[in-house]
């Protein structure tokens, strides 16, 4: 039997998963997390996952970004910290395609753990999917 596949959502789509119900391509994003519950696939973040979804949650949910983020916190999803593998793929994708080193983290992890990274960031996407390991979250189901 073959591993898991690897996903690696971005901000952008796990605050889909706890903001309205009308958020653009929630249910995709939603099939991402069922996946991962029902052992379908892994998912696998870096750890400034967690900065990037409480900045935006204190500005478009503030009376409950405290509860929002112990939720999100719950699931553990396992962290993967910069090693000079992954430095080495997040400096050649910020120079090469001038994205932010923090959207690298996420397309290198992809990269190096031969995962998709999902992301609703149509500008990221358009920057750097000639680096593969990249789905935009309205494709993904």
């Amino acid at each position: 039997m073959s591993s898991p596949k690897i996903i690696v959502p971005d901000a952008s789509v796990i605050l889909k998963w706890v903001l309205r119900d009308d958020e653009m391509h929630r249910e995709n994003a939603l099939a991402i997390l069922s996946g991962w519950l029902d052992g379908k696939h892994e998912i696998v973040v870096p750890p400034l996952w967690r900065y990037e979804v409480g900045n935006i949650l204190t500005r478009r949910e503030p009376l409950y970004v405290g509860a929002i983020m112990e939720k999100l916190l719950q699931y553990e999803f396992p962290e993967i910290e910069i090693s000079g593998a992954l430095l080495s793929i997040m400096i050649e994708l910020t120079q090469s395609k001038r994205v932010t080193f923090y959207d690298a983290a996420y397309h290198a992890i992809a990269i190096l753990e031969k995962g998709k990274f999902v992301t609703f960031d149509k500008e990221y996407y358009n920057k750097a999917k000639d680096k593969g390991h990249i789905q935009l979250l309205d494709s993904f189901m």
